[in-house]
């Protein structure tokens, strides 16, 4: 007899196993999550570093929940967790030669709790007079990209994102978008290299850097890679400046799990940390419950739910006699050898003063921006290179996060804290001698190429900087292989209908009751939540639950 009883075990409190607990509650079933860690999360999570005082996000930091359904069906605005707005910026570039490229939101959040936004024409015609400053041409482009995205693109991405994908024989909705004689995407670009969409679609280095960078960050594509089409089309919002305003979590990325956390507790929900999942309880083929490493037993009446990776869900906690050769194989050959990085929070005094103030001073009130060298030959032919062969690459192409602007919660009065973010190799290209050596020296590292951009940023201004590699990712997350943040490259071949691969790209698994909605399945990687979103999609169709999205009239 099982020592405990419920009708749903969902292994893993990350966001997307916690977001599918709640759906789950919801629904009227009895839900027990069960975590291996201390706490839940997952890589929503909050730390005081580098020092104490300065609390920094180690694992996730740009994380937009609030798009996500589950804020508004379960009120987490009311929970804790809350957001503070830029007035009008969003993304930006500062480069090597005191010019900057700052985006300017084409809306503005005008109610939390309800998601309400309003259009800012100003901020639209603003983003593409900025990038005319560098070429009227690529300017010419932004236009066109930004028209497409409001009438079709847009609303494609939206469907294909929180929509399970579709069987292999059908089209997606990014897939339609190839037919579309008016609105939609040239075919070729489903084809096509980061590197070669950056050179076909823009004439100006500016821009041309920029992309590369922005889909290296948000997708974790290097310019060598063919994307998914739907990733490619998300960064082209960027480049067309027809992005909302940036965003910091208040209090860390770890408020969105209190407050997941607390909308399961408050609809009868359990979680239990510290209950690490050893193996599969089967049946007749059937998921009935799971063991645990100390013995204890937990039933499953209705179904469980693995929010971790696909190879420790089906070798270990299910094992590889129950999977034929092939689902077996490419499990082993998912990849994980995109999304490895440095992580380096910084505590600093003073914010930064930039040289390219004289350009455009807002990139002194930006929170997100990216420091780029001038140079996208590098970034396209070499970059990757040296990151794989020599670790720290000559030329830092810097991601940026300075949450403290927007939220004051993060720093010491009169303080600041900032991530830097620089890619980096699969934790196994290098030992844990050379790991440790390059933790030391990246800090340093960007600390001096820091001052390219901005003079004051030296060690009499830096108070602290921790640095987090893909070992220690490793170490922190056993998901997260070769300290992969996105657990499995976003590449086409490893997306959507692909991901992470055809037989399990719709979240059921060959134990008939056993589902998988980790950051492995669609959509992918990130604090977000919509792999547990779509997962329910599935779950609720296969046990008839409701239907929440077209009880509340949404279109997903």
């Amino acid at each position: 007899m099982a020592d405990a009883s419920y009708d749903a075990v969902v292994i893993g409190g990350g966001p997307n196993g916690l977001t599918l607990a709640c759906y789950l509650a919801n629904a009227g079933m009895k839900v027990a999550v069960l975590e291996r860690q201390h706490e839940l999360g997952g890589g929503a999570c909050g730390e005081e570093i580098p020092v104490p005082g300065f609390l920094s996000n180690p694992c996730g930091h740009f994380i937009y929940f609030f798009r996500n359904p589950a804020w508004k069906d379960f009120k987490l605005y009311e929970k804790g967790l809350r957001y503070a707005f830029h007035d009008d910026l969003g993304y930006g570039a500062i480069f090597d030669d005191a010019t900057c490229l700052i985006g300017y939101a084409v809306t503005k959040m005008i109610d939390q709790t309800t998601g309400e936004q309003e259009y800012s024409a100003e901020g639209a015609e603003k983003g593409l007079k900025e990038i005319a400053r560098f070429s009227e041409r690529d300017a010419e482009t932004a236009a066109i990209l930004r028209e497409k995205l409001q009438r079709k693109w847009w609303a494609a991405y939206q469907e294909w994102v929180w929509n399970p994908p579709p069987p292999p024989s059908e089209k997606d909705a990014m897939e339609r978008l190839f037919d579309d004689p008016v609105d939609g995407i040239d075919p070729i670009y489903q084809a096509m290299t980061v590197k070669e969409i950056a050179y076909d679609l823009f004439e100006s280095k500016e821009l041309q850097t920029y992309f590369m960078r922005a889909v290296l960050t948000t997708d974790a594509g290097y310019p060598g890679d063919v994307m998914h089409i739907a990733d490619i089309v998300d960064r082209l919002r960027v480049m067309a400046s027809f992005t909302g305003p940036a965003s910091s979590t208040v209090s860390g990325t770890h408020a969105a799990t209190h407050a997941l956390q607390k909308a399961l507790t408050e609809m009868g929900g359990k979680f239990f940390i510290h209950h690490e999942v050893d193996k599969l309880v089967i049946d007749n083929g059937t998921a009935r419950g799971v063991r645990l490493l100390d013995g204890t037993e937990i039933e499953a009446k209705k179904l469980v739910v693995s929010d971790v990776d696909p190879s420790q869900t089906l070798f270990r906690f299910v094992g590889e006699e129950y999977i034929s050769p092939q689902l077996a194989r490419r499990i082993r050959n998912f990849s994980y050898d995109r999304g490895n990085i440095f992580w380096v929070n910084f505590a600093v005094r003073e914010l930064p003063e930039y040289k390219a103030a004289d350009f455009n001073p807002d990139c002194l009130r930006a929170t997100r921006l990216f420091y780029l060298p001038k140079d996208p030959e590098t970034l396209a032919d070499k970059h990757q290179m040296e990151i794989f062969t020599r670790g720290i690459t000559e030329k830092l192409y810097l991601a940026v996060g300075v949450d403290s602007i927007l939220d004051k919660t993060r720093a010491p009065e009169g303080k600041h804290n900032v991530l830097l973010e620089n890619f980096a190799a699969p934790a196994r290209y290098f030992s844990e001698r050379e790991w440790l050596r390059m933790k030391r020296k990246i800090v340093d590292e960007m600390v001096r190429q820091w001052q390219w951009y901005a003079p004051n940023m030296t060690w009499d201004n830096v108070i602290a900087g921790y640095a987090n590699t893909p070992y220690d990712v490793v170490q922190r997350n056993i998901n997260m292989h070769e300290g992969s943040w996105v657990l499995g490259a976003h590449t086409a071949s490893q997306m959507g209908k692909f991901r992470p691969c055809p037989e399990l790209s719709r979240y059921r698994t060959p134990i008939k009751d056993l589902y998988l909605c980790g950051a492995s399945q669609h959509y992918g990687g990130g604090v977000h939540g919509r792999n547990g979103y779509t997962c329910y999609k599935i779950i609720a169709e296969d046990f008839g639950l409701p239907k929440v999205w077209e009880e509340k009239g949404r279109p997903y």
